[in-house]
C-alpha cells in the first residue's frame, strides 16, 4: 500500500466535504480527480520521475499532490515565491518530468525546457478511462516526496521521506491527538512545509475536514474562520501565537466553543505564551510538540496535561519513536547535563538527495541525529536548550539564545526578541537582542528597561550588551522568524 491508498483507505467514497471554505471539495471528488490524474501520469511518465509542485494551498494543490504519490512518481511541493537562484538549483538537480503550477507563477519563474501544467491545463486533460487500481504490495520504502529546506545557511537540502515515513507519521499522530471524523483544522500552514503536510495526512485518513487560510497576516480572518467554520483544531509556529497573544487582545477575549485543542511546533514557543494562552482559554488542549522535515514532521509531544509539570519539556517520543539523548561519545546523559537529541522509528528520512556525506552525518547506525542539543529530567522528559550551531560563546562561556529570549519576553510588551552574537574586540563575540516591541502598548519599553530586567534573572555574562528595536516581527511563508532581515 503506498500513502495515498493510506490515506483515503477508508474515505475516498466519503461524500462529506474534505476542503471547506472559498474552494469546497468532497472526499470523493478529491479521490476520484486525484486518481484520474495519477492514471494519466503513470502512462505518461512511468514511475520514480520528479514532479514539482508550486502553488499556495488550494485545491489544484490537493489533486496534483496526492497524484503524484499514488502515481508512483516523486512530488517535490515547492514554496510559490521561492527566489529564482533556488528554483534554478532545484530543478538541475532533480530533472523535472512535469512541473505543476499555478498561472501567476508561470510569469516569474525561468521555465525555458520545462513541460509545464497549471490549472485550466488541468482541466481541460482528458485521462483515461481505466484507472490505476491499489497496489497491495506497493514498496513502501520508496521515496514519496522530498522537501526541500534551506536551513539557515546553505544551498537547499532535499530531505527525502518515503511513503512508509509518512504513513508512519500520520498514524503515530492521530493516536496521540485522538483524531476522528468530526475534526476540522484551520490551516494556515503551507503545504511545502511539513508540518502543513501533516495537517492534510491526518484529517484525509480519518474522514476530518481542513479550512485553508493563506491570509495569516489578517488575524480578523483567522478568528473569523475559527468561529464560522466552527474548527476544532488550529495548528502554528511560535510566530503565530506571539503575533495572536500581544498584537490584540481580540483572540484573548473571545471564546471558541468548537476549538478542542492547538498544537505548536516549528521552534521552541517561550513558556510565557503558553502560559498566556492557557489563561485566555484553559478549556482549549494546548500540545507542545517538536520535530523535523528529516523526522516527516513529528517525533515528540508534551501531553497538555502534564504542561504545568514538566513545563519547558518537549515530552517524549510520540507513538513508534524512540529519543535518546547521548554526549559526544553517544553515552545516555544523565539528568541535567547537556547532549545531542537522536531518534529512531518508521518516521526517519531516507536520507538527502543527492547528498551522501551529509546523510551519513545525519544518520548514524540507524539514528537521526537532531543537532539539537537537550537535557533530561528523572522521569526521561526531554527540555531541548539550543541548537548545537546556535551556541554562542562570550568570554569562553557558552551560552543558549533560547534562555536569554525567555527571559525577555517576559515583559508583557515585547512581541518577540532574538538573541545573536556579534564580533567584539574585547570579548570576541558579543551578545545582540533584536527586540520587537508592541506598538499598541501605553508603557515605553527601552534598552535600560531591558537591561534592568534581565539583571534580576540572569547572570551578568548574559545580558545582551547591544540593542536594536524594530516594529514588526520579520517572518517566512511558514511563518517561522527570518533573523537579520
Amino acid at each position: 500500500m503506498n500513502s495515498f491508498d493510506y490515506f483515503l483507505e477508508n474515505t475516498y467514497q466519503l461524500s462529506k466535504p474534505f476542503l471547506l471554505g472559498k474552494e469546497e471539495t468532497t472526499f470523493k471528488e478529491l479521490y476520484n480527480d486525484s486518481l484520474s490524474l495519477a492514471t494519466w501520469l503513470r502512462n505518461e511518465f512511468g514511475q520514480n520521475k520528479y514532479i514539482p509542485v508550486i502553488s499556495v494551498n488550494n485545491r489544484f494543490f490537493l489533486i496534483t499532490y496526492l497524484a503524484i504519490l499514488k502515481s508512483g512518481n516523486i512530488c517535490i511541493p515547492l514554496d510559490p515565491a521561492i527566489e529564482e537562484k533556488n528554483f534554478e538549483y532545484i530543478t538541475d538537480l532533480i530533472d523535472p518530468a512535469l512541473i505543476f503550477l499555478t498561472n501567476d507563477i508561470k510569469q516569474k519563474l525561468p521555465l525555458d525546457g520545462y513541460r509545464c501544467m497549471d490549472q485550466k491545463e488541468l482541466a481541460e486533460l482528458k485521462t483515461p478511462e481505466t484507472l490505476l487500481e491499489a497496489e497491495p504490495d506497493y514498496d513502501r520504502e520508496k521515496c514519496a516526496e522530498i522537501i526541500f529546506t534551506s536551513g539557515s545557511t546553505g544551498k537547499p537540502k532535499g530531505v527525502m521521506l518515503s511513503h512508509k515515513n509518512l504513513i508512519a507519521n500520520t498514524g503515530s499522530i492521530i493516536e496521540y491527538l485522538k483524531l476522528d471524523y468530526n475534526d476540522r483544522m484551520l490551516v494556515v500552514l503551507p503545504f511545502y512545509y511539513c508540518y502543513g503536510l501533516s495537517l492534510l495526512h491526518t484529517h484525509l485518513r480519518v474522514g476530518g475536514s481542513i479550512v485553508l487560510n493563506n491570509s495569516f497576516i489578517f488575524m480578523g480572518t483567522i478568528i473569523k474562520n475559527l468561529l464560522d467554520y466552527e474548527c476544532t483544531g488550529f495548528a502554528g509556529v511560535p510566530s503565530h501565537f506571539q503575533i495572536l497573544l500581544r498584537k490584540s487582545d481580540t483572540f484573548k477575549q473571545t471564546h471558541f466553543p468548537n476549538l478542542k485543542y492547538v498544537t505548536q511546533a516549528g521552534g521552541k514557543l517561550a513558556t510565557v505564551f503558553i502560559d498566556e494562552f492557557i489563561k485566555s482559554h484553559p478549556d482549549i488542549n494546548f500540545f507542545v510538540m517538536y520535530g523535523q522535515t528529516e523526522a516527516t514532521a513529528r517525533l515528540s509531544y508534551l501531553p497538555p496535561e502534564l504542561y504545568k509539570q514538566k513545563k519547558g519539556s518537549m515530552g517524549n517520543g510520540m507513538p513508534g519513536v524512540e529519543l535518546k539523548v547521548v554526549n559526544d561519545s553517544g553515552e545516555e546523559i544523565k539528568p541535567g547535563e547537556i547532549g545531542e537529541v537522536k531518534a529512531r522509528g518508521d518516521n526517519i528520512m531516507i536520507g538527502y538527495f543527492a547528498d551522501e556525506q551529509r546523510t551519513q552525518q545525519a544518520l548514524r547506525n540507524g539514528w537521526l541525529y537532531t543537532g539539537d542539543l537537550g537535557t533530561v529530567d528523572e522521569d526521561g522528559y526531554i527540555y531541548i536548550t539550543a541548537r548545537k550551531k546556535e551556541i554562542i560563546k562570550v568570554g569562553g562561556k557558552r551560552i543558549s539564545p533560547k534562555e536569554i529570549e525567555a527571559v525577555i519576553l517576559q515583559i508583557p510588551e515585547v512581541l518577540d526578541c532574538s538573541i545573536e552574537g556579534i564580533e567584539s574586540e574585547i570579548q570576541g563575540e558579543a551578545l545582540k537582542a533584536t527586540v520587537v516591541v508592541n506598538n499598541g502598548s501605553d508603557k515605553t519599553i527601552t534598552e535600560e528597561t531591558i537591561k534592568q530586567h534581565c539583571v534580576k534573572h540572569l547572570a551578568l555574562f548574559k545580558v545582551p550588551h547591544i540593542y536594536e528595536f524594530k516594529d514588526r516581527i520579520t517572518i517566512s511563508a511558514t511563518g517561522k522568524k527570518t533573523k537579520n532581515s
